[in-house]
């Protein structure tokens, strides 16, 4: 690739409250999240995992408490901090080239480099010969595959994730996590993953925050360690299961 991801942002989360409607759904949370790491928040449902990575993306003010980034407040959007969702985000009337080179076009990629940058993406995520399909004409996975290429063709310094494998089955779910660690290891970014489920915690994080039910705190913020022995692993999804 030409284009280069930036340096990697790091984000704070800092005594923050969060509401819809009156009610706090996030109660004075503080979390500091490295530059280059993959953070995964997880927690029951209703714990407010999908609220905190909607105000780190700026979609979302605090009704108290600052979120930064890299020190700075953020108070809106930026092309610096990308969202993956987990339902189809993609622009129906573009196809998958198109999609990948909106991201490119919105980062400033003169239009003669854009093609060829979203070509290479597309062989990257493994969709060489779909370039010219639009998303209706793709599986799940393979649309979550573009999500994932224009989320960071952008080269964002961080991106929010929120249960982007959760609507996909067991195999294809476990091809695009071993894809996410593979392009991220390529373009390192730091990004925060939200799910639900424990063992996909335990294999993307290098930190695995637990918040506990609506109003709550932070119940669990765990060091995943390197290697990852079977018997580690039961211990740490232990830890975690014990903090929901």
């Amino acid at each position: 690739m030409t284009t280069a991801i930036s340096a990697a942002t790091g984000l704070r989360v800092d005594n923050v409250t969060l509401s819809y409607t009156g009610e706090p759904v996030i109660d004075r949370l503080s979390l500091d999240i490295r530059p280059g790491e993959i953070l995964v928040l997880t927690g029951p449902s209703g714990c407010g995992k999908s609220t905190v990575l909607r105000a780190l993306a700026g979609l979302l003010r605090p009704q108290s408490g600052r979120i930064l980034a890299d020190g700075t407040p953020v108070t809106t959007t930026s092309r610096d901090r990308a969202v993956v969702f987990q339902d189809n985000a993609l622009l129906p009337w573009r196809t998958v080239r198109g999609n990948i080179e909106l991201a490119l076009k919105l980062r400033g990629e003169p239009r003669t480099h854009r093609r060829a940058l979203a070509e290479r993406w597309i062989e990257e995520i493994g969709l060489s010969g779909f370039a010219d399909y639009l998303p209706k004409s793709l599986s799940g996975g393979m649309r979550q595959r573009v999500q994932l290429a224009r989320g960071l063709a952008g080269a964002p310094r961080a991106v929010m994730m929120d249960e982007p494998f959760g609507a996909l089955d067991t195999q294809t779910r476990a091809t695009m996590q071993r894809l996410l660690i593979d392009t991220w290891r390529t373009h390192p970014t730091t990004i925060v993953f939200v799910t639900h489920d424990v063992d996909e915690a335990l294999l993307l994080g290098d930190r695995v925050a637990v918040l506990g039910k609506s109003g709550q705190r932070l119940r669990l913020l765990l060091d995943i360690p390197e290697p990852r022995e079977p018997a580690d692993r039961r211990a740490l999804r232990e830890q975690i299961v014990a903090a929901l």
